[in-house]
């Protein structure tokens, strides 16, 4: 999983490297919100944590039922996506209303090869959040550093 950290608190950002990379990576007119994909459908928003041991992913969708989603990892791209149909019929009298409704999203990470131990991964849906718990494998995981005994 790659993930850059960047200090947006600060007025002026260490580098202007920095300054620039974060000009030319947002949209002309979409400045304050990138939670819309190209095809203007809202993205949930994600958060991502590195721990010693895993990766807790947080995907905010509420509404949604834990059927409605759909999670796959194909080499080392992990896929999040959802459909939901919403049909409503209304009768009373000479009047008809019927009113549908669609949405849909899918969220990919790369993960880092020979990183994650993939046979190990749970997700669970509760409150409106997708959480996601992807294990390290032993390599992975930090390790104490080694004491060199000098002889």
């Amino acid at each position: 999983m790659s993930i850059v950290k960047r200090n947006t608190g600060d007025l002026f950002p260490a580098s202007p490297r920095t300054l620039f990379d974060d000009f030319f990576s947002r949209e002309l007119f979409n400045w304050g919100n990138n939670n819309f994909s190209s095809t203007r459908t809202t993205l949930p928003y994600v958060n991502i944590k590195e721990l010693d041991d895993c990766f807790e992913v947080e995907v905010a969708a509420p509404g949604l039922e834990k059927e409605d989603f759909i999670i796959t990892l194909e080499g080392n791209l992990l896929t999040i996506s959802s459909t939901k149909k919403n049909e409503t019929e209304d009768r009373t009298g000479q009047y008809m209303r019927k009113e549908f409704s669609y949405q849909s999203f899918s969220r990919s990470f790369e993960l880092a090869k020979d990183v994650v131990d993939e046979e190990r991964i749970q997700a669970k849906y509760e409150n409106g959040v997708l959480k996601l718990n992807i294990p390290k494998t032993e390599k992975a995981r930090k390790q104490e550093p080694k004491l060199i005994e000098i002889q």
